[in-house]
Parts: C-alpha cells; structure tokens; sequence
C-alpha cells in the first residue's frame, strides 16, 4: 500500500493505493484499489479511520 500526494487539475489530493508487482516487467504497479480524495479533507479522514479502530 502506498499513499501519495499529488495534483490533479490544480487540486491538492491523497492517494491511499493497493500495489501489485508485476513479475514480468518487474515493477510495481498501482491497482484499482484504493481511495483518492481531496487533501483539504485529510484531517476528516484520520479521525474517522481513528474512530473506526479504537472499535
């Protein structure tokens, strides 16, 4: 898993991202799953992940 930042059409965002290696070109490769949303909204994020883990 790997989570990374990035900007996309000028908008700040988290990528929370499953990888996979591909043995045959010897590389990891990004999945289709994970979640990706606006950074602004990261600090909802981890408190909602917390309140879901102290359960």
């Amino acid at each position: 898993m790997r989570v990374q930042v990035g900007i996309f059409k000028g908008v700040e965002y988290v990528d929370i991202r499953v990888y996979y290696y591909d043995a045959t070109k010897q590389e990891w490769k990004p999945s289709r799953k994970g979640v990706a949303f606006k950074r602004e909204l990261l600090p909802e994020v981890v408190k909602a992940l917390e309140e879901v883990g102290g359960k």
